[in-house]
């Protein structure tokens, strides 16, 4: 199966979304999930020149409109679903009353028992989770901190971050996210020990935990998925 992870409301009206949604899950049945998300202030004003002002309200709005979209060619014989990239609790209920349910990013199993008691049951909740298949801790920290230092600058996530029990210390400089930090969002190690926090998200109450593999250069983490699909299979 293959999921957007998360495709920008912005970039694109809700009937063109629609017309894709559709077509690739009638084409694919069954393996396709579209997921959206409201993106961050500065990429969305400063580089799209759409106002950002009211971005759940868009969302809800945007929702909306793709339920009431036009779309005259073949569908899906089933709803396909959608989720979306949902952090704060206003975002989380919008993913179980308007959506499948939701795709949060950047968090924590605590998040995950939170996002879980605000949708309730029965909505889907996959949360995003980081990992390092390395057990020296200077290796395993040192690449997580490259990969969140883009994350650290934006201010969604510097919110829900202090939602979570961190404080602005954590990433004063976001080049180099404190230990505490990155060992919170991060899972490194072993796959068995990895496999503890993915155990952890599913335990609060997520229904699938969507794996990054990280590593210190852009190849692909071949290895690293056969590795951690062994112990998670």
């Amino acid at each position: 199966r293959l999921a957007t992870g998360i495709a920008n409301i912005y970039a694109r009206d809700p009937m063109t979304t629609v017309a894709c949604q559709r077509t690739l899950a009638e084409a694919y049945p069954g393996r396709f999930m579209l997921g959206l998300g409201v993106s961050h202030h500065h990429l969305v004003e400063r580089l799209r020149k759409h106002d950002y002002s009211k971005p759940l309200a868009y969302m809800q709005e945007y929702l909306k409109a793709m339920d009431e979209a036009m779309f005259v060619a073949v569908g899906p014989d089933e709803d396909p679903g959608r989720v979306i990239a949902a952090l704060g609790p206003k975002m989380l209920k919008t993913a179980a009353t308007q959506c499948t349910g939701a795709h949060p990013y950047l968090t924590t199993p605590e998040h995950t028992l939170r996002a879980r008691e605000v949708m309730g049951e029965g909505a889907l909740l996959a949360p995003e989770q980081m990992v390092v298949v390395e057990t020296d801790p200077e290796k395993a920290r040192s690449v997580g901190r490259k990969s969140l230092a883009i994350y650290l600058r934006a201010p969604n996530y510097q919110r829900n971050l202090l939602t979570l029990g961190f404080d602005e210390s954590d990433w004063a400089d976001p080049n180099n996210a404190s230990d505490r930090l990155v060992d919170g969002l991060i899972a490194w190690g072993t796959p068995e020990q990895i496999k503890v926090r993915v155990d952890a998200h599913l335990a609060a109450g997520a229904d699938h935990v969507c794996i990054q593999t990280l590593r210190d250069d852009t190849t692909m983490p071949l290895d690293e998925w056969r590795a951690m699909a062994e112990v998670l299979n």
